[in-house]
């Protein structure tokens, strides 16, 4: 009888993610302009429900906007700011919260 095995080795975070209680740090690979400063790093805090439900109500159905308002209210940087990144940078951020709202 073949019996599956599953891996129990989790997936080694990311050298440019940094998990925290209260949320995450990404270094992102192009510094640049937040709110008037430069930066090479980025907070998000852990998402509530109070925020995806904002973020829902704010985006009238529209998925991406629905994201950005979400990502620019977990990292109190303007939307327009965030729209400015990298999509290397972006791609990194939306990592960092699936990550966050995952059970693992």
């Amino acid at each position: 009888m073949k019996q599956d095995m599953q891996s129990t080795t989790e997936t080694p975070l990311p050298k440019w993610l940094q998990l925290s209680d209260d949320g995450f740090r990404i270094s992102l690979k192009y510094p640049t302009e937040l709110s008037g400063v430069t930066v090479d790093t980025l907070m998000m805090r852990a998402p509530c429900v109070r925020d995806v439900r904002a973020a829902q109500a704010a985006s009238n159905g529209d998925a991406e906007q629905r994201e950005m308002s979400l990502f620019a209210s977990l990292t109190q940087t303007p939307e327009a700011d965030l729209m400015g990144l990298k999509m290397v940078d972006y791609l990194r951020l939306q990592a960092g919260y699936f990550r966050l709202v995952t059970d693992e």
